[in-house]
């Protein structure tokens, strides 16, 4: 492992993506736990993606137009259907003092889903990993999944710190009605620019 394999693995994990407004809405919505849960489910749908990579089923992906277009007008339609349930009145998301109790498994199943439905994710690592793993190493597989635990610990860490942050500010925001509504419109159409943004992706 390189600083420049951590740098990269940072500058990447940082960029606001599906996951990072999950954490964060979940932070703001229900506080530091869900938070936290969040970011596991976030972190937790990336081992698809490196399994992929590792066993050689993104390059599959990559050639196949008819596999690339199935998984990401799903990734579309979750995308839009998150876009839905954040907007929408006593929507999981929903920002109050009243909060409605939402099991732990599913905020967790769909943090994990938002990154399976995402096409881009196993092309990434496909790319990603392999310019990072010495030429003569003996054993390339191993030390490509070391790669990306670390890039999963990291991402779980940035993750939690979204999260912590967003639950910091959250009796704050509960105290102002108009923020609350703008808040949550503004991930109902972050989600759903994403979305666009997938579905005009090309392979």
């Amino acid at each position: 492992m390189t600083l420049e394999y951590l740098l990269t693995s940072m500058i990447v994990i940082l960029l606001p993506g599906p996951g990072v407004l999950y954490t964060l809405a979940y932070g703001l919505s229900k506080g530091w736990r869900a938070s936290i849960l969040a970011a596991f489910g976030c972190t937790f749908g990336i081992v698809p993606s490196i399994a992929a990579s590792v066993v050689g089923l993104a390059a599959l992906l990559h050639a196949s137009a008819l596999a690339f277009q199935i998984i990401k007008y799903l990734g579309v339609a979750y995308l839009f259907y998150m876009a839905w349930g954040t907007l929408r009145s006593g929507g999981a998301l929903q920002i109050s003092e009243q909060q409605a109790t939402v099991p732990p498994t599913k905020i967790v199943v769909n943090g994990f889903l938002l990154n399976i439905f995402n096409p881009k994710l196993s092309i990434f690592f496909l790319a990603f990993l392999p310019q990072f793993v010495p030429a003569n190493i003996p054993n390339p597989t191993s030390y490509m999944l070391g790669l990306a635990a670390i890039f999963m610990l990291l991402t779980f860490i940035v993750f939690v710190g979204y999260g912590a942050f967003a639950s910091a500010t959250r009796r704050y925001v509960i105290s102002r009605p108009g923020i609350m509504l703008w808040l949550r419109r503004g991930f109902a159409g972050a989600f759903g620019l994403l979305g666009l943004k997938l579905a005009i992706a090309h392979q």
